[in-house]
């Protein structure tokens, strides 16, 4: 397990596909979170919503701990994170076009 994660650090390039896809799916969620927000809606989330008032905190939550948790993880372990992030911005997605139409 040690050396797995040593391979992962030491190189992005094992499992690229699901690193990229959970280092994105967070970018997708916080631009469409904060694009419902200047629309109105409110964060669900308790943490996040706490978050969304500091702009540091929230960036650090959405953007730099993905990509250290990418970086340092081997790719088969963020595959839950990855189905959960994408229920996550399809309930955005569906929660956009209910507010537009």
């Amino acid at each position: 397990m040690l050396a797995s994660l040593m391979d992962s650090a030491i190189t992005f390039r094992k499992a690229t596909t699901e690193k990229v896809a959970f280092i994105s799916l967070n970018v997708i969620d916080l631009v469409l979170t904060l694009f419902a927000m200047n629309l109105g809606a409110q964060e669900i989330n308790p943490i996040m919503r706490g978050m969304i008032t500091t702009p540091i905190a929230l960036y650090t939550a959405k953007l730099v701990m993905p990509m250290v948790l990418a970086w340092l993880l081997p790719g088969r372990l963020l595959i839950p994170s990855i189905a959960i992030l994408l229920f996550i911005v399809g309930w955005d997605i569906r929660e956009l076009l209910v507010f537009f139409f």
